[in-house]
């Protein structure tokens, strides 16, 4: 017997018949003889119609506020599912983020699990009792409710698994498993059986939305034993781990694609010391996170530096950096958020010469122009028109896994 965390997203509660479901899988596991502890989302778009509720009552709602109410959306699925497990006979109880333990630091909306106390936990499991808990919240030390952020139910789930020292922690949404690309927007995309926890992390930063970034980096720093499959098919899923037997096989794991992205290029820079350290700390000083940066070859005394941020950080650095001209230096600030950031990762890259010169070959013979390049040991990125990064996807796809699908074909 083992202990099993199951987390559940808001595709797999999002109406009666799915909460239904959930409540089997998660009774079929228990009747299996293991302890289970069930992490659940809000019931599909309820986060988003909680939202549009409060800019009708207050566009400038507070932090706290808006983390008080978006907390209910877990506990109306955790209580309803708690309801179906009872209807089948099995003891269960449901949890808020507190009531488990959750305790967080004070970052209202935005969240980071500081410890779990898991005393109420493992009573209700000493009862053999099924645990219902709401992901995505926690407490913070002033008593109030806390969120984590979007995606922030992976991220209690696998806190949850690492506290609880758990044997498995699954990850249910309404795909098989990590693909070699969206499945739903790339035909030809395929499963993949494992992927390491580094692959997992630049997927996720990179836009691969199978599952949150701070949820992959917690698996790998605890090890984890995660995996991702879907609550509808019953299939296996992709295990996520350290080291992957096909590790050496593989140059790319796979093709993730981010449309919240802007670019902003300081022109006419003075080409001097000290340049980039001004204008990239007052962009931390605000807390905006940047990604790719490019800085052109002095020419004269002149030089330009440009860089990408979230799209909705983009008027906010604008602000930021208008504001401090005179400190830094600069003519002006073009910024375009008409373009996406489509990256190929894979741990075997590293040794295989000729992987990025692949992907702008795809992208050549597709008439696709590149406007920045960014890349690692295990991945490369590239900034594309907006309305060619669908396609762009799609052509890379094809460049690294078309032979392998025209093979598994014959």
């Amino acid at each position: 017997m083992g202990l099993i965390v199951q987390k559940f997203g808001g595709s797999s509660v999002a109406d009666a018949d799915r909460i239904r479901n959930v409540a089997r899988i998660i009774t079929e596991t228990y009747k299996r003889g293991h302890n289970v502890v069930a992490v659940l989302s809000a019931q599909g778009d309820t986060t988003d119609d909680l939202i549009a509720k409060a800019a009708e009552i207050n566009p400038h709602a507070s932090k706290r506020e808006m983390d008080m109410l978006l907390s209910t959306g877990e506990q109306i699925s955790c209580s309803l599912c708690a309801m179906a497990v009872e209807a089948m006979g099995i003891p269960v109880v449901s949890l808020t983020g507190w009531q488990a333990g959750v305790q967080s630091n004070s970052s209202y909306g935005n969240a980071r699990i500081n410890r779990i106390v898991t005393e109420r936990i493992l009573t209700e499991l000493d009862r053999r009792c099924i645990v219902i808990v709401t992901g995505f919240q926690g407490i913070n030390k002033y008593g109030d409710i806390t969120t984590l952020g979007r995606g922030g139910s992976d991220t209690s789930a696998v806190a949850l698994a690492a506290s609880l020292h758990a044997d498995l922690c699954q990850i249910y949404t309404d795909v098989d498993g990590v693909y070699t690309a969206d499945p739903r927007l790339v035909p030809g995309a395929h499963k993949l059986d494992e992927i390491t926890f580094d692959e997992m992390l630049e997927l996720a930063t990179l836009g691969a939305q199978v599952l949150h970034n701070r949820s992959v980096e917690m698996a790998k720093r605890y090890n984890v034993n995660l995996e991702v499959l879907s609550s509808f098919s019953g299939k296996p899923g992709t295990r996520v781990k350290e080291v992957v037997k096909i590790m050496e096989k593989s140059h790319v794991s796979g093709i993730a694609k981010d449309k919240n992205v802007a670019r902003l290029a300081l022109v006419g820079l003075a080409d001097e010391p000290g340049i980039a350290f001004r204008i990239f700390s007052l962009l931390a000083r605000e807390k905006i996170n940047v990604d790719i940066i490019l800085q052109s070859i002095g020419r004269g005394d002149k030089k330009d530096i440009s860089f990408t941020v979230a799209k909705s950080d983009a008027g906010e650095a604008t602000r930021i950096l208008e504001e401090n001209r005179e400190y830094i230096g600069f003519d002006h600030i073009d910024v375009n958020d008409k373009i996406a950031k489509v990256s190929i990762v894979g741990a075997g890259m590293i040794n295989n010469p000729g992987v990025a010169s692949s992907m702008f070959e795809a992208l050549f013979n597709a008439g696709i122009n590149i406007h920045m390049i960014s890349t690692s040991e295990i991945k490369v990125s590239v900034l594309v028109d907006l309305d060619d990064a669908d396609r762009a996807v799609q052509v890379v796809h094809n460049k690294f896994f078309g032979e392998v699908e025209l093979q598994s074909a014959l």
